[in-house]
C-alpha cells in the first residue's frame, strides 16, 4: 500500500520526523518498506506566469516569452511550447537551476534570440512521463514562489508492507489510528455535513443471499455532471497513491476506499432497469467487467443484478453495462458489507485482482456504512452537483463480535515483561478497544473494523506492538548448553538428499495429493486415503507411492525436448494401518512413511565423445541403488518380482537382510505407452528408514602381500541365479577358515548357448566368476590358491549340482 506523508499527517500529525516515523510504523507490525521522494531534487525551479508572448522572428515553431517570475522585471524566453500562451501559470527553471539529471540552465541564444531560463514541462521536473507542453498551474500560486513548496514536492511516498490480517491498514485512516495510539497524538477522523435530501426517490433492493451480503446501503443522486474536473488536491494525492485519475466520479470512489477503506460503487441510474438483486449467481452467467473482460459464471460467485441481467461482480468489480460516463447525469451510489469469505479467491479465479477485492476479502467495516455514504454524497455533490434522495440502509447479517478474555498473568508469561495494568489499559484505551476489567482479566470487545482480534492471543500481540518490542529486555536462558550429538550411524534426510544428486539426480517436490487413476496404476491400491476437500477435482487421494509423480515429471520434460531426465524425491506416502494411532507425525488409521524414489529417463550419460550413447537401463539404476546404501550396497539382495507399475520381466524386490526395502525396475510398458513416451524410465522406491540406518566403518589390517586374480567357470541350470551362487560362495568363506583369504568375488560374464531352427533355449548356462585372494601374513603360493579354488567349486556343486566349464 503507497501513500504520501502529507496526506496521512492531515489525519495524525505527530511532532517526529520522517524516519522516525516509518521506523515506529515498522517496528509495530506495519513494515515500511521504502520511502522515496514524490519528485527527484532540482533546485532553482519557480512558479511563473507568462504575460506576453510573440512569434519568433527566425523559427516559425518558437515563440519570445515575456515572464513574470516574480523578481520585479519580465524575462525573456525563447519557447516551443505548442501549449504556451499569455496568462498561463508555469513551472520555470531560472538561471543557475539544476534539473533532474544534472542539467543546469544558462542565458542561451536560440536562433538569434537571447533566453534568460526555461520554461518546463512535467517530464523534465521528474513529475511524469507528459511532455505534450508546459506543466500548466493552479492560477491562484504566486509568480516566485518556489515550486517545490507550491506543490508539496519535498513529502515523502511510504509504501507499507501489510500482513494479510491487517485489512484495517488498507486505507489513511486505518495507518492513522495506528500512528495515534503509537505517539499519543491527537486523531482527526475525516467526516462531512449530511446532504440535505430534495428527492423522494429510492431504487428497490432485494437482498436474496445474506450469507454474501451483510449489510447494504446505497442512495439516489440525480443532476450530477459528470464532466467536473477533479479538484487538483484530490488528484494529486490519488496520483501520488499509485491511483490514475479518471474521472471526477470514479475518483471520488477512489479517493474515499483509500482514505477511510470503503470500497464503494457508482452505477449510472438511468441504465438500471427496475430494482437491484443481490444474489449468487446463476450457471452460465456472463458478465463484461470494467476491465474488458467477460467471465463466465457459477454460483459460488456473488452478483449485483438488475432484473435478469448481472450488472456486477459483488464486492469485486462493476460491470461495463452500467458504468457512469462523462455523460452520465444520474446516479446509483452503493456501499456493502460482503463477507469476506464469500469473496476470498474469486476474482483470482478469473486470473485479476482490484483493490475492492482486496479489502473485502479481508474484512471491511460493516458498522460505518451510512456515514462512509453521506461522505461520498458531499464530496460528489460539493464536486459534480446534483440532489440526493434518502439513503437507504439494509442490515442483514452482520458478523457477532464476541468478547475476548486476556488474562494479564498470561500475557506477562508470553511477553516476559510485568505490563500494569494501567499500562495495559491505556493501550487498548489509545487503539480504541472497548473493555472492561474482571479481576486481572481485561474483556475486550473488538471493533467493527478489526477482523483479526479473536483470541487472547491476539489482544497480548496488540500489547506488545504498542509496549515497543524494543522495550522488552534481551534475558538469555538460564538453562545449561548442552550439545547433543548426531549418531554417527544415521544419516538424516538431507544427507540422503546429497547422496541422490551426488549420483546425478535432481530434487523434486511434488503435491502429496494425486489422482486416483495413479494409485490404482501405479501403486495397485483401490482404496486409497481420500481427501473431504481436494484443492482440485482430479487431486482427490492421497498418495501411497512417489513412482506416479516422477513418471508425470519426466512426461513434463520429456513434452518440452529434453532427452534426458534423472530425478528424485524424498517425501512422504500415506497407507491405510488400522494399527496407526494418533502422533506427532500420524493420524490415527494411516500409516506416513518416508520414501526415497529415482527415476532415470534417456540416454545414461551425457552426449560425449568418451562413451556410445546408449539408453539407461535396469542395471545403472541398481548400481545407484547400491550407491545410495553405501557400504551396505554389497549386501542388497535384487529378487525378481512383480509390481503393479514395473515391466513384469525387469522389475525386482530389494532386500536387505531379509527384510523388504524397496523395488526397482523399468516402468511397465503400458503406463509408458500412456504418458507418451518413447522408451520406459527405469524407477526405484526405497523405504527411508532403511536407507538412514548405517554401520560404523570397520577397522582391518591393510595386507602388504600381493593379490592373487582367479577365475571359475561353472555350467548351472538356467534357472539358478548368480546372485544365489554368490551367495553360497559367501557363507562358505565365513564356514571355512581356509577360505579366510577370499577377498571378494564377482560375476563377470555370462553365456548361453544360441537356440537352433527356433528350438527351446539352452537348459544351462555359463557363469563365469573371478576371486581375489590375498593374506596379510605370507605371499600366497599357488597350492594354497588352487585349494581354495577347489573348495569353492565344491561348495557350488553340491548346493546348485554346477559342474565346471572345460
Amino acid at each position: 500500500m503507497q501513500f504520501p506523508e502529507s496526506w496521512l499527517r492531515t489525519l495524525v500529525n505527530p511532532p517526529i520526523a520522517t524516519d522516525e516515523l516509518a521506523h515506529r510504523l515498522t517496528m509495530a507490525g506495519l513494515e515500511v518498506e521504502e520511502t522515496v521522494p514524490a519528485a527527484p531534487p532540482f533546485s532553482g525551479v519557480v512558479v511563473a506566469r507568462i504575460a506576453e508572448i510573440a512569434p519568433h522572428p527566425n523559427a516559425d515553431k518558437l515563440r519570445v516569452c515575456q515572464v513574470d517570475d516574480g523578481s520585479g522585471a519580465l524575462l525573456q524566453i525563447v519557447c516551443g511550447a505548442p501549449n504556451a500562451a499569455a496568462g498561463l501559470t508555469v513551472p520555470l527553471a531560472r538561471v543557475g537551476a539544476e534539473l533532474p539529471g544534472g542539467m543546469k540552465i544558462g542565458v542561451a541564444k536560440m536562433r538569434g534570440v537571447e533566453s534568460s531560463g526555461m520554461l518546463c514541462s512535467a517530464r523534465e521536473l521528474g513529475l511524469s512521463q507528459d511532455h505534450a507542453g508546459l506543466l500548466e498551474l493552479p492560477a491562484g500560486l504566486t509568480p516566485g514562489q518556489s515550486l517545490r513548496e507550491a506543490l508539496d514536492l519535498d513529502d515523502t511516498l511510504f509504501t507499507l508492507k501489510l500482513t494479510p490480517n491487517r485489512a484495517d491498514c488498507l486505507s489513511i485512516l486505518g495507518v492513522a489510528r495506528e500512528v495515534a495510539a503509537l505517539t499519543g497524538a491527537p486523531l482527526s477522523v475525516p467526516t462531512a455535513a449530511a446532504v440535505p435530501v430534495t428527492l423522494d426517490e429510492r431504487l428497490p433492493v432485494k437482498v436474496e443471499a445474506p450469507d454474501l451480503c451483510g449489510r447494504f446501503g446505497g442512495r439516489v443522486i440525480r443532476g450530477v455532471n459528470a464532466r467536473a474536473a477533479t479538484p487538483a488536491w484530490m488528484k494529486t494525492r490519488l496520483e501520488r497513491a499509485g491511483q490514475r485519475s479518471v474521472s471526477a466520479l470514479v475518483d471520488i470512489s477512489n479517493y474515499v476506499m483509500l482514505e477511510l477503506g470503503r470500497p464503494s460503487h457508482v452505477f449510472d441510474l438511468d441504465k438500471i432497469q427496475g430494482g437491484i438483486t443481490v444474489r449468487w449467481a446463476r450457471e452460465g452467467e456472463t458478465l463484461e467487467l470494467l476491465n474488458g473482460q467477460t467471465v463466465t459464471l457459477d454460483p459460488k460467485v456473488g452478483v449485483v443484478a438488475c432484473g435478469d441481467q448481472v450488472e456486477s461482480l459483488a464486492g469485486i468489480m462493476g460491470g461495463e453495462a452500467t458504468a457512469v460516463t462523462l455523460d452520465t447525469t444520474n446516479i446509483y451510489l452503493e456501499a456493502a458489507f460482503w463477507w469476506p469469505q464469500a469473496l476470498a479467491g474469486r476474482a483470482r479465479r478469473y486470473k485479476f485482482s482490484s483493490e475492492a477485492s482486496h479489502r473485502g476479502e479481508r474484512g471491511v467495516d460493516y458498522a460505518t456504512i451510512p456515514e462512509h455514504i453521506e461522505f461520498i454524497t458531499r464530496l460528489i455533490v460539493d464536486i459534480c452537483g446534483g440532489q440526493a434522495g434518502p439513503l437507504d440502509d439494509q442490515i442483514v447479517n452482520l458478523p457477532r463480535r464476541e468478547p475476548v478474555r486476556m488474562r494479564l498473568a498470561r500475557c506477562h508469561r508470553v511477553l516476559g515483561v510485568p505490563v500494569t495494568q494501567t499500562e495495559v489499559g491505556r493501550i487498548f484505551a489509545s487503539l480504541g478497544l472497548d473493555y472492561r476489567i474482571e479481576g486481572e482479566d481485561f474483556v475486550v470487545i473488538p471493533p467493527s473494523y478489526r477482523f483479526d482480534i479473536e483470541i487472547e492471543e491476539d489482544l497480548i500481540e496488540e500489547v506488545a506492538r504498542i509496549y515497543g518490542f524494543e522495550r522488552i529486555p534481551d534475558v538469555p536462558p538460564m538453562a545449561r548448553a548442552k550439545m547433543y550429538s548426531q549418531p554417527e550411524v544415521r544419516r538424516g534426510n538431507h544427507a540422503l538428499r546429497r547422496l541422490a544428486a551426488a549420483q546425478d539426480y535432481q530434487e523434486v517436490v511434488n503435491f502429496s495429493f494425486v489422482e486416483a487413476d495413479w494409485e490404482r496404476d501405479y501403486a495397485g491400491n483401490v482404496n486409497p486415503v481420500r481427501l473431504v476437500n481436494p484443492i482440485a477435482s482430479h487431486l482427490s487421494v492421497m498418495r501411497s507411492s512417489l513412482i506416479g509423480g516422477l513418471v508425470a515429471n519426466i512426461r513434463h520434460n520429456a513434452n518440452r525436448k529434453q532427452s534426458r531426465v534423472r530425478l528424485f524425491e524424498l517425501g512422504r506416502v500415506f497407507l491405510r494401518d488400522d494399527a496407526a494411532q494418533d502422533g506427532p507425525l500420524e493420524v490415527a488409521g494411516v500409516r506416513q512413511p518416508l520414501k526415497l524414489a529415482g527415476a532415470a529417463w534417456g540416454p545414461a550419460v551425457e552426449e560425449q565423445w568418451g562413451a556410445p550413447a546408449r539408453l539407461v537401463d535396469f542395471y545403472d539404476a541398481k548400481m545407484d541403488v547400491q550407491a545410495l546404501f553405501g557400504a551396505r550396497g554389497p549386501r542388497l539382495r535384487f529378487e525378481a518380482a512383480q509390481h503393479p507399475a514395473l515391466h513384469p520381466g525387469r522389475s525386482a524386490r530389494i532386500e536387505l537382510d531379509g527384510r523388504t526395502v524397496g523395488w526397482i525396475g523399468e516402468l511397465h510398458p503400458r503406463w509408458a505407452q500412456q504418458a507418451d513416451l518413447q522408451h520406459a524410465p527405469v524407477v526405484f522406491e526405497l523405504d527411508v528408514d532403511a536407507l538412514a540406518a548405517g554401520e560404523l566403518p570397520q577397522v582391518r589390517e591393510l595386507s602388504r602381500q600381493p593379490v592373487v586374480v582367479r577365475d571359475l567357470a561353472l555350467w548351472v541350470d538356467a534357472g539358478v541365479t548368480a546372485q544365489s551362487m554368490l551367495d553360497t560362495v559367501a557363507a562358505a568363506v565365513k564356514a571355512d577358515p581356509q577360505l579366510s583369504v577370499v577377498q571378494d568375488a564377482r560375476l563377470f560374464d555370462v553365456w548361453r548357448e544360441k537356440s537352433q531352427d527356433g528350438a527351446a533355449p539352452a537348459a544351462e548356462k555359463s557363469l563365469a566368476f573371478r576371486f581375489w585372494l590375498q593374506d596379510t601374513e605370507v605371499t600366497l603360493d599357488e597350492a594354497r590358491v588352487a585349494d581354495c579354488l577347489a573348495r569353492i567349486k565344491d561348495a557350488l556343486v553340491h548346493a546348485h549340482g554346477a559342474r565346471q566349464r572345460a
